[in-house]
């Protein structure tokens, strides 16, 4: 079955390195499901989130008013593509969750793995 996919995935031209190396889904493999109908859907792997905790705190933002995540992303990140990085750290499924209050607080983290001092 899995060569069956492989060879499905390769005849939509789609592999496992579909994705850029910015995007949350690179390195996760592709794989496909068949629908009642019989219609093949091709999805990602399933991506675990780590827990906000796994991530080592840089500073704290404030969230101003007219605030959006995607600039916020490219002020401490130099790209807002990654503003995905920001909700992983912060445990929210919703971008806009983080900007819907003004004095709301995010948490500008390192990347899950690379530890902190423990003083940020």
């Amino acid at each position: 079955m899995k060569q069956d996919i492989q060879q499905l995935l390769s005849a939509a031209g789609l592999d496992s390195t579909t994705f850029e190396p910015t995007s949350r889904y690179f390195g996760k493999q592709l794989t496909s499901s068949v629908t009642v109908d019989g219609e093949t859907v091709v999805h990602t792997t399933r991506r675990f989130v780590p827990p906000p905790e796994n991530f080592a705190l840089l500073q704290l933002h404030f969230v101003e008013q007219g605030d959006r995540l995607d600039n916020i992303s490219n002020t401490y990140l130099a790209d807002p593509t990654q503003y995905w990085k920001i909700c992983d750290a912060n445990g929210v499924d919703r971008p806009n969750e983080l900007t819907e209050g003004v004095g709301n607080t995010i948490r500008i983290t390192l990347p899950d793995g690379v530890p902190g001092d423990g003083d940020a």
